[in-house]
């Protein structure tokens, strides 16, 4: 359980801190627009992603299992927080991510790292398809400029704010939202290693600021957004409240450490290593109870992000280190920055975020797949979208086991995700 940072820093040198300087940049440059997106996408203040991105990136950097792992608030979360806010406020999510961080610092102090080997891989692309709709649906009202006021968390009755919302889509918050979406996915196919979401959101800002004086901003739906970290904000920890608040709190725990084990292996086929999987559930814990205490998110490990660094030259936890650092920075002295982003270009990020989620390129591979792990997908998929993430989970998993303990010919190797080994004393 020993953190990754303290065997990457012995002989570390000048070469690899500048290699990891210049990876954290490009993270931070990626992390600051999209971290403000997915908290207006959650239904909480902008300014909650750029504290998840500084507190939670910093711990889950200084503590975690892996060389690489970037931490922050991720999409993966939408869905959850929102039903968490519309349904208790900030403050039952404040209760509810501290809670799941206690659960995870428990998770990893047991040793329980391992056991995502225990969910079949088509539960785990069946959320985050799952997932990926309900995002994408979610920022229709942003991206059409739609007039609606709170819409509902479940899925069908959100569908029917929308359509009755419809007269009310603004031509040219289409026009900017859909042109963002295009310049998004140009500069991820011709250079996929520049950080385009910001330089794409601040143009298409400024585009409306001159020419498109109706367009809706962070400030004028949030409120302004001042420099400085939220003051210290102690969660409701009262017994009734966190009963609760108990299923919310398992279903960030279960997301987090899914989400971040997930980020990991993917880290460790990027750069041939292998992460310390307790380890890294510890360094989600601790930063899902800090972050909560200054307003922020939950957070995990950021595939997308992680996957950036390490295309960037980030190869020791530093480079997430100098990532959080940043943002704090900008935090502090630059936050207003952010108060005149356009909101049909911030759901233009999180709507190309969400089809990233569904890794399109793998349709023909899924379709593939025989029928029983396929309907297994699907199945999860649908319930993740109708019912909630848990019950997707909790059915998807006893679904596939229980069809892989009738299905003797099925190798494990079909039915686990791939897990790296996992080096505790490395």
């Amino acid at each position: 359980m020993k953190p990754k940072i303290l065997s990457t820093l012995v002989g570390y040198d000048r070469r690899q801190f500048a290699s990891d300087a210049v990876a954290g940049v490009t993270v931070a440059l990626v992390a600051l627009p999209l971290s403000i997106a997915i908290a207006i996408g959650s239904g909480a203040p902008p300014v909650a992603g750029l504290v998840t991105a500084a507190v939670a990136g910093f711990l889950i950097s200084l503590l975690g299992g892996s060389r690489v792992q970037i931490g922050g608030p991720t999409g993966a979360f939408i869905v959850v927080v929102y039903a968490v806010i519309h349904r208790h406020g900030l403050a039952g999510l404040a209760t509810a991510t501290m809670m799941a961080g206690a659960l995870l610092l428990l998770a990893g102090f047991l040793r329980a790292g391992r056991l995502i080997r225990f969910i079949p891989d088509a539960v785990i692309e069946g959320f985050t398809l799952g997932i990926a709709v309900v995002i994408g649906i979610s920022q229709i009202r942003d991206l059409a400029g739609l007039q609606t006021g709170p819409l509902d968390a479940d899925f069908i009755p959100k569908i029917q704010g929308l359509w009755a919302a419809r007269s009310s889509a603004d031509p040219a918050a289409i026009t900017l939202g859909l042109a963002s979406i295009a310049a998004l996915l140009l500069f991820r196919k011709w250079m996929p290693r520049f950080p385009a979401p910001l330089l794409v959101i601040a143009m298409a800002s400024i585009a409306a600021l001159w020419m498109l004086p109706g367009i809706s901003t962070v400030a004028a739906r949030y409120g302004a957004i001042e420099n400085g970290v939220p003051p210290l904000q102690l969660p409701d920890l009262r017994l009734h409240t966190m009963i609760a608040l108990l299923p919310s709190a398992l279903t960030i725990a279960l997301l987090a450490g899914i989400e971040s084990l997930l980020s990991a292996i993917v880290a460790d086929r990027m750069i041939g290593s292998s992460h310390r999987s307790n380890a890294e559930l510890i360094a989600q814990g601790a930063a899902n109870v800090v972050s909560p205490l200054f307003g922020g998110l939950p957070a995990t490990g950021a595939i997308a992000r992680t996957a950036t660094n390490v295309q960037a030259g980030g190869r020791t936890p530093m480079a997430g280190v100098i990532h959080a650092l940043l943002i704090l920075i900008v935090l502090l002295v630059a936050a207003p920055l952010a108060n005149n982003l356009a909101l049909p270009a911030l759901a233009a990020l999180l709507m190309v975020t969400a089809w990233n989620m569904s890794e399109p390129h793998r349709w023909a591979e899924r379709i593939a797949l025989p029928k029983s792990r396929l309907a297994l997908l699907f199945g999860t998929a649908v319930l993740t979208v109708a019912v909630d993430l848990t019950a997707a989970i909790a059915i998807g998993t006893a679904a596939g086991l229980a069809m892989r303990y009738w299905d003797g010919r099925a190798a494990p190797g079909d039915w686990h995700t791939p897990q790296s080994r996992d080096n505790e004393d490395e």
